[in-house]
């Protein structure tokens, strides 16, 4: 794996904290571990969202087959 020098900017609290969590020679790993996790967050929640749409849109088709299948679906049931 190829590695890139990046040049951020942060507050000088954000800088302590990190430095009194992980220690100033572990910086660069914790960076790149937030960044990994916050990546993987941001990818969750937009594959939520469009698995969210795309169940609205394809609701009515749903119901539809679902109440066309119905029948099938009760069949074998004792009625009460």
């Amino acid at each position: 794996m190829s590695v890139v020098r990046m040049n951020i900017t942060v507050s000088e609290e954000l800088v302590e904290q990190v430095d009194k969590l992980i220690g100033p020679r572990k910086r660069s790993q914790f960076i790149a571990d937030a960044l990994r996790q916050r990546i993987e967050t941001i990818r969750y929640e937009r594959l939520q969202k469009a698995l969210e749409e795309g169940y609205k849109v394809r609701k009515e088709e749903s119901q539809s087959i679902a109440s066309e299948y119905e029948h099938v679906d009760l069949e074998g049931w004792d009625e009460y």
